[in-house]
């Protein structure tokens, strides 16, 4: 049976937050469980896009002190390591880092953090699509990882927890790589996230869902209260609390139905403990829950493969550029795992005939100048 810790928390202010994590922490065995004294330890947090801590799309900055705290009682050296999005060199992890609070939040702690932008391929036997992959250095280095998510939805995969923020030890461009060689949701989030999970075996993951992002997730949403935080030896069973939390069915995210056909968690999650608060007290059934690309590949699925494949590319959902926010940075452009992407005039261009509908320029655009319009024949279909 894996134990999953949901503690209310209320604020952000460090005494409240420590008070919930302290009890979080004793829920599943303390700190001291999941890693060794004076071992190397990598946090892992989740720094998407380069944005404050207010706006809800990174891990919030006191998270990762407390982490950091607890294991400096336990002599481990400690690093935060992340390959945020577009290119991986100093300069960009510099920006991120300071503007996601981390600098300043981590001020005089003995934490180190990664600015080796080298990269290690490693391989994984027990992998079903990326037996070979390059990950980060400090990733491939590190005695133990520690998982610190964000509670969110995704535009592309519905939902982003414990399973996908492990796509940030892939680094820089790389990821735009893997996007294009695996298109299609059920591959990339069935299979090639499960993968990178496996590879690096975080020893912890813990969710900060005090204030969560609902709609355009994960980077373009909407903050939320929700007011908990979460923990499990598994990011596996903390993604299904944390989908049931936003009250979204979980068998509609990719990575949990991955989870499942890998025998990771069973199907019916009756292997799962939910221990602290009652998770019925944080279920927000409201939630905003994105349209996705794989609601509409669900539909061509009951077509004939003809009709279907039409479907696919006619009524699933394509990103828009609203030129009155376009600032042409570009950034839109270097992210595009399919390379269709160009900056005119007026902002960027989509050449949507060959756009793969990852949605990365949506994600990773700062100034939420590229939105997904969904098609009215779905609506009417629907």
């Amino acid at each position: 049976m894996t134990k999953v810790s949901i503690r209310a928390c209320e604020s952000y202010d460090y005494d409240v937050f420590r008070k919930s994590f302290e009890k979080m922490m004793e829920d599943i065995g303390g700190l001291g469980k999941f890693v060794k004294e004076g071992s190397k330890v990598v946090i892992k947090p989740n720094l998407v896009i380069k944005k404050n801590p207010e706006e809800g799309a990174t891990t919030h900055p006191v998270l990762v002190r407390i982490v950091c705290e607890e294991l400096l009682k336990l002599n481990c050296e400690v690093m935060i390591a992340e390959s945020p999005g577009g290119p991986y060199n100093k300069s960009n992890l510099k920006g991120f880092y300071k503007t996601c609070g981390l600098i300043d939040e981590l001020e005089g702690l003995d934490v180190k953090f990664n600015y080796d932008t080298s990269e290690v391929q490693v391989h994984n036997d027990d992998a079903v699509y990326l037996k070979t992959m390059e990950v980060i250095k400090p990733i491939a280095d590190a005695d133990f990882v520690i998982n610190l998510c964000k509670l969110k939805t995704h535009k592309m995969a519905k939902y982003t927890g414990g399973v996908k923020n492990l796509y940030g030890v892939i680094p820089g461009l790389k990821k735009a790589e893997i996007h294009y060689r695996f298109q299609k949701e059920e591959l990339f989030c069935e299979n090639v996230l499960l993968d990178i999970c496996d590879y690096v075996k975080p020893t912890l993951t813990i969710m900060d869902g005090v204030e969560a992002m609902e709609g355009e997730g994960p980077t373009a949403g909407d903050v939320r209260k929700v007011g908990v935080l979460i923990a499990s030896s598994s990011p596996y069973a903390l993604d299904i609390a944390g989908c049931k939390i936003i009250n979204l069915d979980p068998i509609k995210v990719g990575t949990i139905r991955g989870s499942i056909k890998r025998n990771l968690i069973k199907d019916d999650f009756s292997d799962i403990e939910f221990v602290g608060d009652n998770i019925e007290k944080f279920i927000v059934k409201d939630f905003k829950i994105p349209v996705t690309s794989s609601d509409f590949r669900l539909l061509s699925l009951k077509l004939p493969k003809v009709l279907g494949d039409i479907a696919d590319k006619v009524i699933t959902p394509k990103p828009v550029v609203d030129y009155k926010k376009c600032v042409k940075c570009g950034k839109c452009m270097v992210a595009c795992p399919a390379k269709v992407i160009e900056i005119g005039k007026k902002g960027a261009k989509i050449n949507l005939k060959k756009c793969i509908r990852c949605y990365c320029c949506h994600e990773l655009c700062p100034k939420k100048a590229i939105y997904i319009k969904q098609n009215i024949f779905f609506k009417l279909i629907k």
